[in-house]
C-alpha cells in the first residue's frame, strides 16, 4: 500500500502543502474552519507528521522543551539552573503548560532530540541554552522551523530569537571594583572555553585590565564543578606571583576556592579577595560571605519563557539583554595586603 504524504492531504483538503504545514505547526495564517478541515482530512487518510496520531486533534502542544548538556550530578548541585528552571515553571504554570527536561551528553545528541520532539509533536517550542561559538544547533533547528528562544548573545545564536544577560559589562564592573580596592594582580577562573558566555567574559576581563594598565591578567579555564574550581584555584595560589583577587564564573567554584584558601592558610579577605558569579544562597552561607555579581535568575528564566510564548504565537522578538548582573559586595573582598618590604 502506498504511503500517504502531505501532498495527498493537501490535495484532498483542497489546500496547499504549506497550509498543511501551517496547520500542524500551529502557526497563524489559517481560519479555524480550514485548520479543522485539514485535520479531519489527515485523520481520514491516516496521515500524521509523526507517530503520534493524537496530535491530529490537538490545537497546541502544552509542553515546552529544555535540553541541558550537563552531567546530572553537576546539575543537581548548580544553583543557577535550579533558579532558572523555577522561573520557567512559574510562567508555564500561568499557561497550564509543562516542562520536558532532558539531559544530553553532546550538542549532536541535543539536535537529534529536538528534531524528535518537534516532529513527534511532543513540544510546542524549546528554550536553548549554553551556546557555543559556531554552535552546530543553529542551522538544523532553524531549518526544522522549531519555535525557540536562545539564551545567549545574538553573535552566538544566529537567527534564533535571543535573550541574554550583559556579561561583558558585568565583568568590566567586577574588575574595576577590585582594581579600585587596590588590587593589581587579578585572576579569573572561567568555565569551559567553548561556551560563548565564557568567551565573552574572558575578553571583557582581559580588555578591562588592559584599559586599566594592569596587563592581560591570568585566566584559568575549567569545568563548573567544585573540584575543578578547587584545582584551578590551587594552581593560581601556587604561582610565584600569586593573585590578590580571583573572579569565578560560578558560585560553586568560588565556594571551592574559598576552601582551598583555608587549606593553604591564606586568609580571605586579608590576603586574598574572592568574587563569585550568579549570586545564590551559597554565597551567603560561607564564612566569610562571598561578594558576587548578582542578578535575578528566577526572573530571567521567567522572561525567557514569556519570550518563547511570543515566538510560538508568531510574533517577532527583538533580541535584547534582559539585565546586567550587578555587584553585591560582601565580606570576601577587601583592599589587598600592603606590599612586603
Amino acid at each position: 500500500m502506498q504511503r500517504v504524504t502531505i501532498k495527498d492531504v493537501a490535495a484532498a483538503a483542497g489546500v496547499s502543502k504549506g497550509a498543511v504545514s501551517i496547520a500542524f505547526n500551529h502557526k497563524p495564517g489559517l481560519s479555524e474552519t480550514t485548520r479543522e478541515r485539514i485535520f479531519a482530512t489527515a485523520r481520514e487518510l491516516g496521515w500524521a507528521p509523526n507517530s503520534s496520531a493524537r496530535s491530529l486533534s490537538t490545537q497546541r502542544t502544552d509542553t515546552i522543551g529544555l535540553a541541558l548538556c550537563r552531567p546530572a550530578r553537576l546539575l543537581g548541585l548548580e544553583p543557577f539552573y535550579m533558579e532558572f528552571i523555577s522561573g520557567i515553571e512559574s510562567v508555564l504554570a500561568e499557561h497550564s503548560c509543562s516542562l520536558l527536561l532532558r539531559l544530553v551528553s553532546s550538542l549532536e545528541e541535543e539536535i537529534a532530540l529536538q528534531e524528535t520532539w518537534w516532529r513527534e509533536r511532543q513540544i510546542g517550542g524549546s528554550i536553548l541554552v549554553d551556546f557555543h561559538q559556531d554552535d552546530p544547533r543553529i542551522a538544523p533547528l532553524e531549518q526544522l522551523g522549531l519555535p525557540a528562544v536562545a539564551v545567549g548573545h545574538p553573535d552566538l545564536t544566529g537567527g534564533i530569537a535571543s535573550v541574554w544577560t550583559d556579561d561583558a559589562t558585568a565583568m568590566a564592573e567586577a574588575v574595576r571594583y577590585l582594581a579600585a580596592l587596590g588590587h593589581r594582580h587579578i585572576a579569573r577562573v572561567g568555565g569551559p572555553p567553548g561556551l560563548g558566555h565564557s568567551a565573552i567574559r574572558e575578553r571583557a576581563f582581559e580588555h578591562t585590565l588592559l584599559d586599566l594598565g594592569l596587563g592581560p591578567g591570568v585566566q584559568v579555564t575549567t569545568g563548573f564543578a567544585g573540584e575543578e574550581g578547587a584545582r584551578a584555584t590551587r594552581s593560581l595560589l601556587l604561582r610565584p606571583e600569586r593573585p590578590t583577587a580571583v573572579v569565578y564564573d560560578n558560585d560553586i567554584m568560588a565556594v571551592a576556592g574559598l576552601g582551598v584558601a583555608a587549606e593553604m592558610g591564606i586568609s580571605v579577605p586579608d590576603e586574598l579577595s574572592l568574587l563569585a558569579w550568579d549570586d545564590s544562597q551559597l554565597c551567603r552561607l560561607t564564612h566569610p560571605t562571598l561578594s558576587a555579581m548578582s542578578h535575578d535568575v528566577h526572573g530571567f528564566g521567567a522572561e525567557v519563557t514569556r519570550e518563547l510564548f511570543t515566538v510560538i504565537a508568531g510574533r517577532d522578538v527583538t533580541p535584547h539583554p534582559v539585565r546586567t548582573p550587578s555587584l553585591t559586595p560582601r565580606a570576601s573582598t577587601a583592599a589587598p595586603p600592603a606590599p612586603r618590604t
